[in-house]
């Protein structure tokens, strides 16, 4: 079977990041297909929002910052290989992948090979769910509801702060803006009456 040349060169990528890296992303985010990107973007925003950076190949300046990429665990499984198994050396700490259909394997292969990193699945459908949390004794995965890619950002996040704890405020604060946001609406809501209220939403 015939390797296309762009497939080697992201292996050597890898492996070369993994030699001499020049930037160190935390968190990997990893899908299977271009349409897991409406879905997996929600855990860009998480992290975005707790203040890290995307690194697209170039140095972000910032100590906090995130990557992505589009592997197909079935279709390009020497490049999941390299991804999962370089990610220590290439300073990665947490991954999450959203695996979808009903053979979501991206997420546990990935878990497998990248251990003893964390990986958090993110089931892109409901269908997906039983694949990615159906791993075996000894093999873990931390796996979000279908589509909770936010959360998902939310908890690696969480993961990291237990090394990390200046990233506990960001999450505090992230909280409490949201318990506002509740508030807020329960005030309006009380004010105006549902009526009135649905009209103006």
């Amino acid at each position: 079977m015939r390797t296309p040349t762009n497939l080697t060169n992201l292996i050597e990528k890898f492996q070369h990041e993994s030699q001499n890296p020049t930037e160190k992303p935390k968190i990997g985010i990893l899908m299977g297909s271009k349409s897991d990107i409406p879905i997996m973007k929600g855990a860009a925003e998480a992290l975005t929002n707790l203040g890290f950076k995307e690194y697209t190949g170039k140095p972000t300046g910032e100590k906090f910052s995130f990557e992505t990429h589009i592997i197909s665990a079935h279709r390009i499984p020497d490049l999941l290989y390299a991804y999962s198994g370089t990610a220590a050396k290439r300073g990665i700490e947490v991954i999450i992948a959203g695996a979808g259909s009903k053979a979501a394997h991206l997420a546990g292969v990935c878990a497998s090979i990248a251990y003893p990193i964390p990986t958090i699945g993110v089931p892109i459908h409901e269908e997906s769910i039983g694949s990615v949390i159906g791993m075996p004794k000894g093999a873990p995965i931390l796996t979000v509801d279908s589509a909770s890619s936010y959360n998902a950002g939310l908890s690696a996040v969480q993961i990291l702060s237990c090394k990390y704890p200046e990233l506990i405020e960001g999450l505090l604060e992230l909280h409490s803006q949201r318990q506002e946001s509740v508030v807020s609406a329960s005030i309006e809501l009380h004010k105006q009456g549902l009526s009135s209220y649905l009209n103006e939403s």
